[in-house]
């Protein structure tokens, strides 16, 4: 694999691959009832967010050097939550899914959970 293709290429590959999995999986009817947890789909929206989140920040840092800053991640979340928005306002045109602010809302704790791992997890490159 060239380095070009693991630095630049694969970021992006795996931020729209996520973002089309999430399109993907909004577009159909509701999974049949099963027995769960309580708040289990909740959990899994931070989870699919903050992981939105992280691919994020780490296809926009291959735009330029200058973007591996401290506000780079937060951009990421921010994202990473207007694609939630978008989701949401998507399923509302799907028959038998409906809007749910609460799942805005797990989406834009994952989110800001995500960029806080990635700010924590990554080293500051200049100023921002």
């Amino acid at each position: 694999m060239t380095a070009i293709f693991r630095d630049i290429v694969m970021p992006w590959l795996c931020l729209v691959g996520l973002c089309g999995l999430i399109f993907w999986q909004s577009s159909g009817p509701l999974p049949p009832a099963t027995p769960s947890l309580p708040g289990l789909d909740k959990l899994a929206h931070v989870v699919v967010y903050a992981l939105l989140a992280w691919l994020a920040a780490r296809a926009f840092a291959t735009l330029s050097r200058k973007t591996q800053t401290g506000w780079l991640p937060w951009a990421a979340a921010v994202f990473a939550v207007l694609y939630g928005l978008s989701d949401e306002v998507h399923q509302s045109f799907v028959p038998g899914r409906s809007a749910d602010v609460w799942d805005l809302v797990a989406d834009t704790v994952g989110a800001a959970g995500g960029a806080l791992l990635y700010r924590l997890r990554t080293p500051l490159r200049g100023r921002g």
